[in-house]
């Protein structure tokens, strides 16, 4: 990570600001860029694996959604039922995202899965592409402007992401459009964003815990007016049934840790999959979830207690990338896409790495950022169903960001000047 240290050792030198465009180098690495991530979504659209994936169980969601099914969307036999009738060998995990989020892909479902599937794709792409150049003046790291694509690019869950058809991408555009918000002062209007991605809420809402809190009470109430939009939404989709049929579903998934159709909790790299790998074969299902339960609250609590200690001295922004990651390791449903959002915390860490008078701390935010950089990890992991080991450097990045937050001399803002202060609290 050679790149990060010399930020930092070039703060003195202006950020940069958006990319520029016209005939120059950086509108040919944006090409190269658009052309690689464009071909990876054609690529896979027209592949043999394209049924696999999962973008095959949304489709099966919204297609019972058109078709006047919404109150069903939760019985596991009509999911199934239908999956056999579109799929000849179908995808064995099951439906089990939020009922608007069916709604929102049903126009979709109109049309044959290979077209669905490359709509949806080159949207996923799209939005890959635009985040580098809506990220790149808030999180300027590292400066140099091919690395730096060349960091979207090595991050393996976006490319996952994309190849499975899930909305992972979209969340990391909601968390960035959230950091950027508050960033500026916005609680409202960052609550209100991050309402918007409750498509994945098990990691949105310890995000949002965090802020309560820290009683930010406008942070609060605009989440709760994109709340109340997606719930609305989801009552319109699947009615009352509907709602309570998709509690006990999520109640059956978090009683059936091993169940592959719901996702096994050792291929999850979470607070839960690391707790059930080390100790589902000695003690109940039950006390696992109190144990998770109760050290979630606590990482949670401990970085709202944190935030609140460093807010006067400019280093809020760290803060911002701790909470996300704690947000995904205590969420209890967490796949390799999913990790899209640690992207963001990267970046933020990156802009504050270290000075080099502080040598020990910056080998272990290095070492730990180049290994989720790598992509053989994910794959390996993923091959073994043993993603749970990832937990360890998730909570590892966590801490040592909580430190770097605390004390935060010598180390670069996102403007290039040592001891500028952050914009939001």
């Amino acid at each position: 990570m050679k790149y990060l240290a010399h930020s930092s050792a070039s703060r003195s030198t202006p950020s940069p600001t958006r990319l520029a465009v016209g005939l120059n180098e950086e509108t040919f690495a944006w090409l190269g860029l658009a052309v690689l991530i464009l071909g990876a979504a054609l690529w896979t659209s027209f592949g043999s694996l394209v049924e696999h994936t999962d973008f095959s169980l949304t489709y099966v969601g919204a297609r019972l959604v058109r078709t006047g099914h919404g109150s069903q969307l939760y019985d596991l036999q009509t999911q199934i039922a239908m999956r056999d009738s579109i799929f000849k060998q179908p995808n064995p995990l099951l439906y089990e995202h939020p009922p608007f989020e069916a709604l929102l892909f049903a126009p979709l479902s109109a049309l044959p899965f290979r077209t669905a599937f490359l709509i949806w794709a080159l949207v996923n792409a799209c939005v890959w592409l635009f985040l580098p150049y809506y990220l790149r003046p808030h999180a300027p790291a590292p400066r140099d402007l091919l690395v730096y694509l060349a960091l979207w690019v090595l991050f393996a869950p976006l490319g996952v992401a994309l190849f499975q058809g899930q909305p992972s991408i979209i969340l990391l555009l909601v968390f960035s459009a959230t950091f950027i918000a508050w960033k500026r002062g916005g609680n409202g209007r960052a609550g209100f964003y991050l309402g918007l991605g409750l498509f994945r809420f098990q990691f949105v809402l310890p995000f949002l815990l965090i802020f309560v809190l820290r009683k930010k009470w406008r942070f609060l109430v605009g989440f709760l007016a994109s709340a109340t939009l997606a719930f609305l939404l989801s009552l319109v989709t699947v009615g009352w049934h509907g709602i309570l049929g998709y509690a006990r579903l999520l109640l059956n998934i978090g009683h059936n840790p091993a169940n592959v159709s719901y996702g096994s909790a050792t291929d999850m790299p979470t607070l839960q999959g690391f707790v059930y790998a080390i100790l589902g074969q000695r003690i109940s299902t039950a006390s696992i979830l109190v144990i998770v339960a109760t050290l979630s609250l606590a990482l949670i609590a401990l970085v709202a207690w944190q935030w609140n200690r460093v807010d006067q001295n400019g280093t809020t922004e760290i803060m911002f990338a701790a909470g996300i990651v704690v947000s995904l390791i205590t969420g209890f449903h967490m796949f390799t896409h999913d990790f899209s959002p640690l992207l963001l915390a990267l970046l933020i860490v990156a802009a504050h790495f270290p000075a080099p008078d502080r040598r020990a701390l910056r080998i272990i935010l290095a070492t730990l950022m180049t290994l989720f950089w790598l992509p053989p990890v994910y794959f390996l992991l993923v091959a073994w169903h043993s993603m749970y080991p990832m937990f360890l450097p998730l909570l590892a990045f966590t801490l040592a960001t909580l430190y770097l937050a605390r004390n935060p001399e010598g180390g670069m803002t996102p403007r290039g000047q040592p001891g500028a202060k952050a914009v939001a609290s």
